[in-house]
């Protein structure tokens, strides 16, 4: 026995009969081939390989979903937080303000920019964008903020808001975890100037592949996405800027239109597992997620903090659940990021939750039984 800050890891425990999966993709595509696969097939016969009129379909039915008026699909989350930062000016020499805390994309994308993030620690108990570290941040160079909506939770939207316009500054959204969460009853990615998402196999909605979108009220940062993402060419073969190949093919159009359609009772599922598992754990000494006022949670993941974060995944794996890190070092460490200056340190709360945090299987596809089985194992091992 491991007795460590008020808690207690046992380590030689049998392991649980039932192995419990971190997700089960193929779950979810045995739940919906039926439907996908002729769909795929209707693409492959068209010739529509690459955007073509499947794309153009689920753009239109994720703007609706998302209450926003232009969707631009492309072909990653990353690309996506791109091409929204090139329509907002950011370019050589300026300054996003972000989060350490968060997938390394976030940074890549304003660094694809040739701007430098400019980190802020997070609120301990949301873990996004802390707003009362934003302003003393802002300098004349600063061109955007770009807040992470962190495991499916919305940043304090409305504080950023405030100070973006304070200080005319857009406040771009990085929902790529965050599919149908709201703030004050709105879908985030559509209450900043844009917001950027990812369909990532794994996420809330996954495609079958790679893909991403941006969504925008703003007619004209929409028609510059899409001139961008296809080569900056509104016309063909005429160019009229340094353009990319972020463009969305046919296949994961036609998966993605169709797997929308699940997308809420999916959120629905999600929400009651987390509900079940914050019940069912409230007497744990794990550290379990809160949810922030004015705001919905779509638990893209169920992350719990422990001080011996690394010898209880090793327990739970021994028991045959999976878990996994969502991020174990954060941006601000990380070796790409050197040339910043960053030391241990800088961002007590964001290192602190990084040391600790253990996300938990959580997926529309799970039983009963492998919920009983995490939670088991957990409450016998803690």
């Amino acid at each position: 026995m491991l007795k460590l800050a008020e808690t207690t890891i046992e380590t030689a425990v049998p392991a649980t009969r039932l192995s419990v999966p971190f997700m089960d993709l193929k779950a979810q595509f045995r739940s919906v081939r039926d439907e996908v696969l002729p769909a795929m097939e209707e693409v492959a016969s068209e010739a529509a390989f690459i955007l073509g009129p499947r794309v153009a379909e689920f753009e239109d039915a994720f703007a609706a979903y998302v209450g926003a008026g232009h969707c631009v699909a492309v072909n990653s989350g990353t690309s996506a937080l791109h091409l929204a930062l090139l329509a907002a000016g950011v370019g050589p020499g300026d300054e996003v303000i972000t989060v350490s805390m968060t997938f390394v994309a976030t940074s890549w994308a304003i660094s694809y920019c040739g701007a430098r993030p400019v980190f802020v620690d997070v609120n301990p108990v949301t873990y996004t964008m802390d707003p009362d570290q934003v302003e003393a941040k802002i300098t004349r160079r600063t061109k955007a903020i770009l807040p992470v909506h962190l495991y499916g939770q919305p940043a304090d939207l409305g504080s950023l808001l405030e100070i973006g316009l304070r200080y005319g500054i857009p406040v771009i959204e990085d929902a790529c975890q965050a599919h149908g969460a709201t703030y004050r009853g709105r879908p985030v990615g559509s209450i900043g100037q844009s917001g950027c998402f990812s369909f990532y196999p794994g996420k809330n909605l996954g495609a079958f592949g790679e893909g991403g979108a941006v969504v925008t009220n703003d007619p004209a940062l929409a028609t510059r996405m899409r001139t961008l993402r296809d080569h900056a060419q509104p016309t063909r073969y005429v160019h009229t800027e340094l353009g990319f190949n972020y463009r969305m093919d046919g296949l994961q159009g036609a998966v993605l239109r169709i797997k929308l359609n699940y997308l809420p009772d999916w959120t629905a599922t999600r929400c009651d597992l987390a509900v079940r598992y914050r019940d069912r754990l409230a007497d744990s000494p794990a550290g379990l997620p809160a949810v922030g006022p004015n705001r919905t949670h779509v638990w893209h993941l169920f992350i719990v903090r422990h001080p011996d974060r690394d010898r209880l995944r090793a327990a739970l794996a021994d028991r045959n659940v999976q878990t996994g890190l969502h991020y174990p070092t954060p941006v601000h460490l990380q070796p790409a990021y050197a040339h910043l200056g960053h030391k241990p340190g800088d961002f007590p709360v964001t290192e602190r939750i990084a040391r600790e945090c253990l996300s938990l299987p959580l997926f529309p596809e799970m039983t009963d039984e492998q919920h009983d089985a995490v939670v088991a194992a957990l409450k016998e091992i803690i």
